[in-house]
């Protein structure tokens, strides 16, 4: 996540389905926002949804609201907002800076476990997604990933995940499989959620405590976010 990022139409989608997942504070969220340095890259800029509310308010109005001042105010883009104006009814934030030195990291993780403790959901929201191959930890760029270990750790004590995944350069569906899939090898899973939009899938891997519950929130998601956001039930055999 980058602070630019903040508002953009990817985050309507990502805030909007956080808090139906949390059910007005339900179910406790803790955000690990895996912040990274701003860099000279323009891209960012996707918050023009913003300047049609005919279109897209309906969807969630008061969500829609907090992030309209993204529009005209740019200190409004920083994940410090999402807080500020309790944009996820009960959730906790980790909002320090992740870079690419690997004992920092692993405190980074650390400190963010400790704030998750009395958190039913983690979220974690990485630049690119998932690891890949190129890019171990300690690497330059690294810091823009999540490593299945750090999964585990939070995994191990007891919470349900859910990640934010950019689509590659890869026929969607067969992506989101290999995702399923990992989720099995790496965390003995017994199921995934997959919640698709245009550009992003968000997995949601639960404790089998919280599955009922959260199948029956991904219907109210399918029903709010008709068009924009379609989620998928995969039973790991």
């Amino acid at each position: 996540m980058k602070n630019k990022y903040f508002g953009d139409v990817n985050d309507y989608k990502k805030y909007g389905l956080l808090r139906l997942l949390c059910n007005n504070g339900r179910k406790k969220i803790a955000v690990c926002w895996m912040l990274t340095a701003a860099d000279e890259r323009r891209d960012g800029k996707r918050i023009d949804y913003l300047n049609h509310p005919d279109k897209w308010r309906k969807y969630d109005p008061q969500l829609f609201n907090l992030l309209l001042p993204c529009l005209n105010d740019p200190t409004k883009r920083n994940v410090s907002w999402a807080a500020e104006a309790e944009i996820v009814p009960g959730a906790k934030y980790h909002m320090k800076l992740l870079t690419d030195n690997a004992i920092e990291r692993e405190r980074y993780f650390q400190e963010f476990m400790t704030l998750a403790q009395t958190c039913d959901l983690s979220f974690f929201d990485p630049d690119n997604g998932l690891e890949v191959k190129s890019k171990p930890v300690g690497r330059r760029n690294s810091c823009k990933y999540l490593y299945w270990r750090e999964l585990e750790q939070t995994w191990v004590e007891g919470q349900s995940l859910l990640l934010y995944q950019h689509f590659p350069r890869v026929e969607h569906r067969m992506f989101i499989e290999t995702v399923v899939t990992n989720a099995q090898q790496e965390l003995n899973a017994s199921d995934v959620i997959t919640y698709e939009t245009d550009n992003v899938v968000f997995a949601l891997i639960p404790q089998a405590r919280h599955t009922d519950y959260y199948l029956q929130q991904s219907q109210a998601v399918e029903q709010i976010w008709d068009g924009q956001i379609q989620w998928r039930h995969w039973e790991c055999a």
